[in-house]
């Protein structure tokens, strides 16, 4: 059944890719963004999230919400002001639409959410399941209080599915074009010890999980969006070397350097987050590519 959907954050990596695919599977796609969007086959209303500001037509007919809001975590130094606006814009801007949907009448019935698997910090090589406790450092901080934010929506009576995003792995952008970059450059090395686990899918499988969440309405609660096989960094810096046919050679980075040149946003390289996928495969979702070797192949063919 074609759904009428709304996106927040529809213009980043992951909500471009994810408008082509519902537009190609039929559905009507609006997205709701600081400023007028590009995409002729998608309508864009306006919102200002510092100011509390939205346009109230934006909720007229839709049926789901995905919300992908956010700044970038790793854009910009971790200053105090940077946190704040790490974390308001993905709790405030979803508290905006309950607000609006408060106050006016809708057919709103399911919430969509992006959370981020930085929800359990460094945990060094202990299994993370749905039900393992968050961290308390501030990504952890921060995930903690977006899913509080995205679960306020209980009081419509909402199906809602949120969904801990790892380490989105494509050439368009997030992490991988930096690990490339000194691949390339024949210094591809692992990052401190190299042997903290990364929670990474392939953007195919990420796109598809929202897919599977968006057409399967028994799917609540959270899950993780995470590859089944994670690997540690050095084994990720060791496959992309050889994806590249370059060498894989060079001493580790420290990471008292990492530390000096990131500050405490090291952490989101330094952590060791080993994730399982168990759930939502569990629920019948079926991965493109599970392991390393086979979605870097696709990504640099």
């Amino acid at each position: 059944m074609n759904k009428n959907i709304l996106i927040t954050g529809g213009s980043g990596l992951l909500g471009r890719q994810l408008t082509k695919a519902l537009l190609n599977l039929g559905h009507t796609v609006n997205h709701l963004s600081r400023s007028p969007g590009k995409d002729p086959h998608v309508k864009t209303f306006l919102w200002d999230v510092d100011k509390g500001r939205i346009d109230e037509h934006c909720i007229d007919g839709v049926d789901t919400i995905i919300h992908l809001a956010g700044a970038g975590i790793a854009d910009k130094r971790w200053t105090d002001e940077r946190k704040r606006e790490i974390v308001e814009s993905r709790t405030k801007s979803i508290s905006l639409i309950y607000g609006l949907m408060t106050d006016k009448a809708h057919k709103v019935h399911t919430v969509i959410s992006a959370s981020g698997i930085n929800y359990y910090g460094n945990r060094g090589n202990q299994l993370l399941t749905e039900d393992s406790a968050p961290a308390h450092d501030f990504i952890g901080n921060c995930c903690i209080e977006w899913e509080k934010a995205v679960d306020e929506g209980k009081q419509f009576d909402l199906r809602i599915l949120k969904f801990r995003t790892g380490v989105v792995l494509t050439t368009e952008g997030g992490a991988l074009p930096q690990l490339a970059l000194p691949v390339k450059l024949a210094v591809g090395s692992p990052l401190g010890t190299g042997k903290q686990w990364v929670p990474w899918i392939h953007h195919q499988d990420a796109i598809d999980m929202y897919l599977f969440g968006l057409g399967n309405e028994q799917l609540t609660g959270v899950y993780n969006m995470v590859a089944p096989l994670p690997v540690s960094n050095k084994e990720m810096t060791a496959a992309v070397a050889k994806q590249l046919h370059r060498p894989f050679w060079a001493p580790n980075v420290p990471a008292f350097l990492i530390k000096l040149l990131f500050g405490e946003m090291a952490s989101l390289v330094l952590g060791s987050t080993k994730a399982s996928a168990q759930k939502i495969e569990a629920a019948g979702f079926k991965f493109k590519y599970p392991d390393i070797a086979s979605a870097l192949k696709e990504i640099y063919g």
